[in-house]
């Protein structure tokens, strides 16, 4: 039996072998070469590959060569695959790659096919009216610096151009995002490389953006908001010396869907299967008395506008699958910003900026945010430059905003907002004054408040004392690693006699960072000496093990259970 076992093992562990199955370890996987087109029909393509040792399987990806779009991803076990289900006339490029297991090889360089027939209507890859131009080059493109990009109504009107001489008023950062060597002020000259946002009401946000971005070999062409209506063809232009390749007139045509159905149930997703492809597409087209608006997982990098609209819901599924992300900061746009009542001409004063926020929202009335992140990226070195990731200004200071399961996250004043706030189970990140403004209240309720580096958390500056301003109730005050303790006071004054330091703290768990003597006292804040109603105040605080924290100066107050009690749940809070 002995011997019999001895005979048949080498034999087992050689079937076992020839499967591929059994290999231990990382296998050398090559790219998938002789890759070659074996059938065509007017909604169909099959290709085929030469094996590749080792594979136990292949992953394939389509992609529409004019529109850069996915049309087709899969995977397969054989050396060839039938894609089917595309658009007549149409050309292709394929690509695909070996795998085992978690290996897996580099994709092979794509080939062209192209489905038989001659496109009809219905055959034309049509893309939502706020989706970048996608031109593919052979190889990666190289931004030049002079040459015009030029958009054209079918009939050809103009109706947008990008002229590469103000790149010379750019700055490229190292992501690809463009930001302006100078300070963008109300004196600035509007040029190409600055949009105007349609938040609503006729009005206008003047930003500076980021028109071009090279994507490995794609040249991606982010045009001016607006400028392409819903259901329309149009043409693309572009001189040779904008990154070595002219298009001329039908060369690169864009059809546009048609409309949503409703202005009030909207879908966002960057890859296009929604109604638009950028947050703020589906902002400037929501109806002024009440929209929601899904966004689907992604990172959108733009800044935001919304302007006399009210009930807008803006919502996702996972907080942590949604990043509206983009760098502003006073460095880049002067002060905190606001709308104009038309589009200034090339070379006119801009005559308002649109300020160092990333989302604008001015005398919006119950505006929910729902399971989204808002990242103002602006960086500095020394981490000095006021950045907010929202302002929300309320003109008659009683507006709601709503801000449910969210991150907000910059360095220095992430967070301003006037009018009636609710802000639920999120984080704030900032360092210096990151949570500020002017509201009525503003009710932060099981939240994470972290401090970045040394610094500020709240800077109140309330317009009357009987106003509750900004109130914490059992939030968490962290730090990121890194940060020293002892670092962070609890507030500091604008030093303004016409202005309140309205803030209280109620159950709050307080980390190490935080100064053991609680509140900055230089300027003295107003009033200087706090009542159970005004001034600084706290209830309840307690160190991450759940020992009192005591001990913090007199610029503060230590509230009674009677006195906390009235800023404990949102309806005596904030009354709805």
């Amino acid at each position: 039996m002995k011997r019999l076992i001895l005979l048949l093992l080498p034999l087992a562990l050689l079937a076992c072998s020839k499967t591929g199955h059994t290999v231990d370890g990382p296998v050398d996987l090559t790219v998938p070469t002789n890759l070659e087109i074996k059938g065509v029909t007017e909604t169909s393509l099959i290709f085929q590959w030469k094996t590749v040792k080792n594979a136990t399987g292949y992953n394939w990806v389509l992609t529409e060569k004019e529109s850069g779009e996915e049309a087709g991803v899969g995977s397969t076990a054989k050396r060839n695959v039938e894609v089917k289900s595309l658009r007549k006339g149409t050309s292709y490029l394929f690509k695909v790659r070996a795998e085992a297991g978690s290996n897996h090889s580099d994709y092979s360089e794509p080939v062209e096919a192209k489905t038989s027939g001659t496109p009809g209507p219905d055959d034309v890859a049509k893309v939502c009216a706020d989706a970048p131009v996608v031109i593919t080059f052979d190889s990666a493109p190289v931004l030049g610096t002079s040459g015009i990009i030029k958009v054209f109504k079918a009939d050809g009107t103009e109706v947008d151009r990008i002229d590469l001489a103000d790149m010379d008023k750019v700055t490229v950062l190292e992501s690809g995002i463009m930001v302006p060597k100078e300070q963008i002020t109300n004196a600035s000259k509007f040029h190409t490389f600055m949009d105007a946002i349609p938040g609503g009401g006729g009005r206008y946000r003047l930003v500076h953006y980021t028109p071009l971005r090279v994507n490995g070999k794609k040249l991606e062409i982010k045009l001016h908001s607006g400028v392409l209506d819903f259901d329309s063809e149009y043409y693309v232009t572009m001189d040779e010396s904008v990154c070595g390749k002219a298009i001329g007139a039908g060369e690169k045509k864009i059809f546009t869907k048609a409309a949503p159905s409703s202005a009030k149930e909207l879908v966002v997703a960057a890859d296009g299967h929604g109604d638009f492809c950028t947050l703020q597409g589906a902002l400037s087209y929501a109806d002024k008395t009440g929209a929601s608006i899904a966004v689907s997982p992604g990172t959108y990098e733009e800044m935001l506008y919304l302007r006399d609209k009210s009930n807008i819901t803006i919502t996702s599924s996972n907080r942590d699958k949604v990043k509206i992300l983009y760098p502003n900061s006073e460095l880049y746009c002067n002060g905190s910003g606001g709308g104009v009542s038309s589009k200034p001409s090339a070379g006119a004063s801009v005559g308002s900026n649109g300020g160092r926020c990333l989302f604008l929202a001015e005398n919006c009335d119950n505006l929910l945010l729902e399971r989204i992140t808002i990242e103002n990226s602006f960086y500095a070195a020394d981490h000095k430059g006021q950045a907010e990731c929202i302002y929300f200004n309320s003109g008659s200071n009683a507006h709601k905003l709503e801000v449910d399961d969210c991150s907000l996250i910059s360095w220095q004043d992430t967070f301003l907002c006037k009018g009636e706030v609710w802000v639920h189970n999120s984080l704030i990140a900032g360092h210096c004054d990151f949570i500020w403004g002017y509201p009525k209240v503003c009710y932060f309720e099981n939240c994470e408040i972290r401090s970045r580096a040394a610094g500020y958390i709240v800077q109140a500056r309330i317009k009357a004392v009987t106003d509750k301003g900004f109130v914490f109730h059992r939030c968490r005050l962290t730090a990121e690693d890194g940060v020293a303790g002892n670092s962070v006071y609890l507030a500091r004054s604008g030093g303004n006699s016409g202005e309140y330091d309205n803030v209280v703290y109620v159950n709050c768990t307080m980390s190490s960072a935080i100064r053991t003597v609680g509140w900055l006292g230089d300027p003295a804040p107003n009033p200087s000496t706090p009542t159970a109603t005004s001034g600084w105040r706290e209830y309840g605080s307690k160190d991450p093990s759940g020992n009192a924290i005591t001990g913090h100066n007199s610029y503060g107050k230590y509230l009674t259970g009677a006195e906390a009690a009235a800023y404990c749940t949102r309806e005596d809070v904030l009354g709805w």
